[in-house]
């Protein structure tokens, strides 16, 4: 097989590569140099110029002639009215690239990007990244200016980085970085949200449009949208600050007031202008938990702050600017709050361009052990006393936590809170199974208490009297979870991986909701018959 032979294209140095006197030859000349290099041997140059330089470039081209005769130097008219303006520069070199007869199945090219203005620099490289010159990039440089050294020294770019080991390696180390924080370093084991905040990190980091976070209350949707803002700031994508909201707080005048500011004299008792919250959050990051508690009229004006960036603070005529990311946090499902005429439908087309789901604690089991150490990390840091917790209790509390027994109710409130109480009664600075025990039965009666006394009448409704007085008392319990577990979930495949969520693991094929059916259909009931109205 034939070697290629090496194009480069380049704009010739109306300053680098000038020089008509025989001094010229003791001068480091970019273009030139380019083609004095044992080790690389340039068939074909391919040298863009204007028409002011035409006899500087003649010059250039008989100079390679003489250093590298097998070197055949085509000259390109390069007409600019201005070569620094970047709109006029990057039409021409792209309309150049788009009528060059390129053949890579022959032939290799360089594109030198040491010579041309600096915007014309920019253009080559966008236009070879872009792969609209299918060519690495190839820069010259001199040796030394005192040893008038002429070839100078050269190196090849290509922008395949992962071509380059330490470059790989550090933007390795950076994803980790960035997903260690949003995960606010907790070594997660469960691969669904691990994909989850791979691709939270990824659009964070390349978009500024707003991003919704649904899940349970207590799933993390606040702390994650915190580590967002963390991660925006240390990549400078914001430079203003973090503004939080519950929105269910903010009701009537007051979150018109809180939200978009107010004039003085708007109300009783605007003694004073008020800049509100989004003003406050200019150039920076706007979080907006529970965003389905705002009422139409707070929605309608928000809409309207996302799209133009401008809005009007209560009771005043002058419009205001700000200019924020937003993202906001739900536990509702905003379609059906859409439905229900609660929210407005063109606010949430504008929202759920990035939606995310954070799942409750119940559906990661694995991640129960790091969060635990997690939180008991954490309570060292508050207190300054580091909990200890032997290797029995330790597995005690995570076979209970996995169990079905385990609600999770306020998912990662309720683990802190436990860890929280046993810590703070630890004596010694270490949990005991006493300690444990005593935890436990707290948790039990928290879940158990409102959960066993709506049980009888969960069943009652979806099975009748006459059908329940054939159920076993034992297959009551279960059934009435069951069920609780299908009203909490959106659809049957949820409620499915839910219930099955350990077992599922050590299958190769699974069909939760399938799995369900059959069970429900054991008692003669369905999945409507079971899920929320």
């Amino acid at each position: 097989m034939k070697a290629k032979k090496t194009v480069v294209l380049g704009i010739l140095g109306s300053m680098l590569d000038s020089g008509f006197h025989r001094e010229r030859w003791q001068k480091w000349r970019p273009t030139v140099s380019l083609c004095q290099h044992e080790d690389l041997a340039v068939h074909r140059l391919e040298l863009l110029h204007d028409s002011a330089h035409v006899d500087t470039a003649r010059c250039v081209a008989a100079d390679i002639g003489r250093v590298s005769p097998e070197t055949t130097v085509r000259l390109h008219p390069h007409e600019l009215r201005n070569p620094w303006d970047f709109e006029e520069v990057f039409a021409a070199l792209h309309e150049f690239a788009r009528g060059y007869p390129f053949d890579p199945d022959r032939e290799e090219y360089l594109v030198h990007i040491t010579t041309g203005t600096h915007v014309q620099q920019i253009c080559l490289f966008l236009l070879t990244e872009s792969r609209h010159f299918p060519a690495r990039l190839v820069q010259t440089a001199p040796r030394d200016r005192k040893l008038k050294s002429p070839e100078g020294s050269y190196s090849l770019i290509d922008l395949d980085l992962s071509r380059y080991d330490r470059i790989a390696a550090r933007f390795r180390k950076e994803a980790t970085e960035a997903h260690s924080m949003l995960k606010s370093g907790i070594a997660t084991q469960n691969v669904p949200f691990n994909r989850l905040i791979e691709q939270i990190e990824h659009v964070a980091l390349h978009s500024r449009e707003p991003l919704l976070l649904m899940g349970p209350t207590g799933a993390g949707k606040s702390q994650l949208a915190r580590r967002i803002f963390e991660l925006k700031k240390s990549r400078h994508q914001v430079s203003g600050g973090l503004v939080e909201v519950n929105c269910a707080t903010l009701r009537g005048d007051s979150a018109m007031s809180a939200l978009f500011g107010h004039v003085k004299g708007a109300f009783t008792g605007a003694l004073k202008d008020r800049a509100g919250l989004l003003r406050t959050a200019d150039s920076g990051l706007l979080f907006l938990d529970e965003v389905g508690e705002l009422g139409l009229d707070e929605q309608a004006m928000l809409l309207r702050a996302l799209e133009e960036k401008r809005f009007l603070p209560f009771g005043g005529d002058a419009e205001v600017t700000s200019d924020f990311q937003l993202i906001t946090g739900t536990n509702r499902d905003l379609l059906e709050q859409v439905a229900a005429g609660r929210f407005r439908e063109d606010l949430l087309a504008r929202l759920n361009l990035w939606t995310f789901r954070l799942p409750g604690l119940r559906e990661r089991p694995e991640d129960i052990a790091p969060n635990l150490d997690h939180e008991l990390d954490q309570y060292a840091r508050r207190h300054g006393t580091r909990v200890t917790l032997s290797r029995e209790v330790r597995e005690q509390f995570l076979t209970f936590a996995r169990g079905p027994e385990a609600r999770w109710n306020a998912n990662f409130r309720d683990l802190n809170a436990a860890v929280t109480r046993m810590a703070t009664l630890a004596e010694g600075g270490r949990i005991t199974a006493a300690g444990l025990t005593d935890e436990l039965a707290r948790l039990r009666a928290a879940w158990s208490g409102p959960q066993a006394a709506a049980s009888d009448e969960i069943l009652l409704t979806v099975l009748g009297e006459e059908r329940l007085g054939k159920i076993d008392p034992f297959d009551q319990a279960q059934l009435a979870h069951v069920v609780n577990v299908c009203r909490e979930s959106r659809n049957q495949s949820e409620a499915g991986r839910q219930l099955f969520r350990v077992s599922r693991l050590e299958r190769k094929h699974t069909n939760d909701a399938d799995r369900l059916g059959k069970y429900l259909a054991r008692f003669g009931l369905t999945w409507s018959d079971c899920a929320a109205d």
